[in-house]
């Protein structure tokens, strides 16, 4: 079981703090938790929230000490972070361990100096005032969330759920953080930003016109689906199905395609012993070599390197013996 703490310094973000135990609490590994969230603060008991709340943290900040991964939730204190915190961000990084932030929680990172040289995000109406208080950081202030080795920083709101499922995508592969997603109610996983697996994320969709030829499509992707196939399904012209695919989703009906197929293709490495043709041709990518390039192309690994990292079936660094219940 991995162990999380949280850091709530006030004023913290009521829905920043929620994000972590509500993605965490729902990973179960061989019929138990997959994740033990702690919330600490500066100062237990007592923390003003900015909703003008006060939420009673039983735990300090010696939580981190114990901590696989810390979690800097937002705050609407953005510019005098508490020394203590910053002390504990830094033992907790001379420690090794890996660090996140989700929206302006970005700032505490960059006061104990931790994101100095690297790539780091933070909600985009701050993006600007990041990058002026600390030039020697690459702000991305157009990305869900940025990993630069072992920190990780994302943008406001909904973007910390990405950023949390992409953890978990990272403990206990892509299959797992999905069905987090799909039990928490919200979008699968989006990568937005971070090294390894850099491509652009699907934004969120506005729309429901197309989203019974969306699930038509999803049930077959095994095959050669054309925009005419879709138009089809749709009951619209090319032209007006592309305009509304657009409209709703972001992207065009043959870019979303090619991402849920890659998806498709990452589900069955983890989740099967399928041979490569087989897992292409499962997922309508066609062969193992548009296999292998598409998802080089998409996460910088081969398929078989791929597997070997994240299969539920083998020794793997990410190997995990059972799902998500």
């Amino acid at each position: 079981m991995l162990r999380v703490a949280v850091v709530a310094s006030p004023p913290v973000s009521m829905f920043n703090l929620a994000i972590p135990e509500l993605l965490f609490d729902k990973v179960e590994v061989d019929g138990g938790p997959g994740y033990a969230v702690v919330i600490c603060a500066p100062d237990p008991g007592p923390v003003p929230t900015t909703g003008g709340l006060d939420l009673h943290v039983p735990h300090g900040l010696e939580a981190l000490r114990q901590a696989d991964t810390v979690i800097v939730a937002g705050t609407g204190k953005l510019y005098s972070p508490d020394p203590r915190v910053l002390a504990a961000l830094r033992e907790a990084a001379d420690a090794g361990v890996r660090i996140a932030s989700i929206c302006t929680g970005a700032f505490s990172l960059a006061e104990a100096g931790l994101l100095k040289g690297r790539r780091a995000t933070t909600y985009w109406t701050h993006a600007e005032e990041l990058r002026r208080r600390h030039p020697d950081i690459e702000v991305q202030g157009d990305v869900l969330y940025a990993q630069d080795g072992p920190f990780l920083t994302s943008s406001g709101y909904a973007a910390g759920i990405d950023l949390c499922l992409h953890l978990i995508r990272t403990d206990y592969g892509a299959a797992v953080a999905n069905e987090v997603a799909r039990l928490a109610l919200v979008a699968p996983v989006r990568p937005g930003g971070q090294t390894q697996f850099t491509h652009t994320p699907l934004p969120p969709e506005r729309g429901t016109a197309c989203a019974d030829t969306r699930g038509w499509a999803m049930r077959n992707l095994d095959k050669p689906l054309t925009l005419t196939d879709l138009a089809r399904h749709a009951g619209v012209s090319v032209r007006t199905l592309t305009r509304r695919f657009h409209a709703e989703s972001g992207v065009s009906p043959l870019q979303w395609l090619l991402h849920q197929r890659v998806e498709r293709a990452k589900e069955l490495l983890e989740t099967s012993t399928l041979p490569m043709d087989q897992v292409a041709a499962a997922c309508g990518l066609g062969t193992a070599d548009s296999l292998r390039a598409h998802l080089v192309r998409r996460t910088g690994l081969t398929p078989s390197a791929y597997r070997a990292q994240f299969s539920r079936h083998g020794t793997g660094e990410g190997a995990v013996a059972s799902s998500v219940a």
